[in-house]
């Protein structure tokens, strides 16, 4: 422990700045079905969380998790792509009905059950498409220790605002990894107000009357008001429709308040250098080899500039606007097809595109730096 006038440093790792950010953002409940790697999650998610239920699988999860949202929790759970391939129904069924949820995805290697020890960056397609539609739905990247604190508390407040399933993604090394960390320097997290249809209102509650795209929510345990919530086609009172244009209109806000308020939930980092024609962009766990990578071509005399995406869905233009800066942007994640450049190019990259990949191992600062440097 160093001296207190230069900070506070302990032990630490990544799993318990999530839980605890998420429990002072104003998580009150963490619903469970353990899988390695989101383990330690779900043991501090059991030590920290007012409201903690052992479910017997992944389904049953986001199942009783919807049913508290309803209720006016903020419940919170943790998996790995096997867990979350059964819960994709049920998310879209939480975006219908809006109902405000965070899921914390810890990649691991693929596909099916892959290797459950070993990290990877493979799920970010499968959470551009995971919503029926190809709506869009929150994804949060960690990059770094204080990452998992702020985009922790960022990840409840979107998915309260928003009254949305928020997903943040992380990984196997960033959530298991213990490390020295000054606890002084992370920021204070207050708690995030909700909004509620104010009940001493004369006329008729709807559902899903949207006010600035988001519906007022009231708990179904309260007693002033019906409450209807419909995970199938409905209008403003949340009443099954087939295609009338109440209904289609309902269906397009649930697509226009995500992506309408994304900038009250972009977050990234660009380290911009003077000059520089070469663009380095990585997230995740890869974002610490591009760092020092970067660091290490500065001392060398090279001019880089770095991105570090941390929203990645729905797919922020800003990235797409800084890549097309540079003459060389060298994208680094820990997959083997480079799924992020996917999300702006398709198949036919421009020639200008760098991709560092890795199966089953991290990237290395090295392999960055040769890229560059090609």
């Amino acid at each position: 422990m160093q001296d207190s006038s230069k900070g506070r440093r302990a032990l630490v790792d990544a799993s318990r700045l999530i839980i605890e950010s998420m429990a002072r953002a104003g998580a009150d409940a963490f619903i469970g079905y353990p899988i390695t790697p989101a383990n330690l999650l779900y043991q501090y998610g059991s030590q920290r969380m007012p409201l903690m239920l052992a479910a017997p699988d992944e389904i049953t999860t986001l199942q009783w998790m919807a049913g508290l949202a309803a209720a006016g929790k903020v419940p919170i759970t943790a998996t790995s792509f096997p867990g979350y391939a059964l819960m994709i129904e049920s998310v879209n069924m939480a975006y219908m009905m809006e109902l405000p949820m965070v899921i914390i995805l810890v990649q691991r290697l693929g596909p099916a059950t892959g290797t459950a020890t070993c990290g990877a960056q493979g799920d970010l397609s499968l959470l551009r498409g995971n919503i029926s539609g190809g709506h869009p739905i929150p994804v949060l990247c960690t990059s770094s220790f204080a990452d998992c604190w702020t985009l922790g508390a960022k990840a409840v407040e979107t998915a309260i605002r928003l009254r949305t399933p928020v997903v943040l993604l992380t990984s196997k090394e960033e959530v298991m990894t213990t490390k020295s960390f000054d606890l002084n320097s992370l920021p204070e997290i207050e708690k995030v107000e909700r909004k509620y249809y104010e009940l001493q209102c004369g006329g008729k509650y709807k559902s899903y009357k949207a006010t600035d795209l988001v519906p007022d929510f009231l708990p179904v345990t309260q007693n002033q008001h019906q409450v209807r919530l419909n995970a199938s086609t409905h209008d403003k009172e949340g009443i099954l429709q087939h295609s009338n244009e109440e209904a289609m209109a309902n269906t397009r806000r649930l697509e226009d308040k995500i992506r309408m308020k994304l900038p009250d939930y972009l977050e990234y980092e660009y380290h911009q250098e003077k000059d520089a024609q070469t663009l380095v962009v990585a997230f995740g766990i890869s974002a610490a080899a591009a760092k020092d990578a970067v660091a290490e071509l500065e001392k060398a005399g090279e001019k880089v500039s770095l991105l570090i995406p941390k929203t990645l869905l729905p797919v922020p233009e800003v990235y797409l606007e800084i890549m097309d800066r540079y003459k060389k942007v060298v994208v680094a994640e820990e997959n083997i097809n480079n799924q992020f450049s996917d999300m702006y190019y398709g198949i036919r990259k421009p020639e200008h595109h760098c991709f560092v990949g890795a199966l089953g191992r991290m990237i290395t600062p090295q392999q960055i730096i040769q890229e560059v440097l090609a």
